[in-house]
């Protein structure tokens, strides 16, 4: 899996740790992905999704499943 989101494309970005003596590492910096269910080309699928765009609405998720028997069943 890499770390980047299904709908935006937000992925791992590189940069460097500075201390207060100027010493210089690399790090990276990688989104908050959550794993969750959503309506992805009219199927429901488990996809890798940033906080941002659960927040602001982007993903569609699925109808709640229903556990009890239908009527035509009974």
């Amino acid at each position: 899996m890499s770390k980047q989101c299904a709908i935006c494309g937000k992925g791992t970005v590189a940069g460097h740790s500075i201390s207060h003596a100027h010493n210089v590492s690399n790090r990276t910096w990688e989104p908050n992905l959550q794993k969750v269910r959503a309506v992805i080309e009219g199927r429901t699928k488990r996809v890798w999704v940033c906080t941002r765009c659960l927040r602001s609405g982007k993903v569609q998720k699925p109808e709640a499943r229903s556990w009890q028997p239908d009527e035509a069943d009974a």
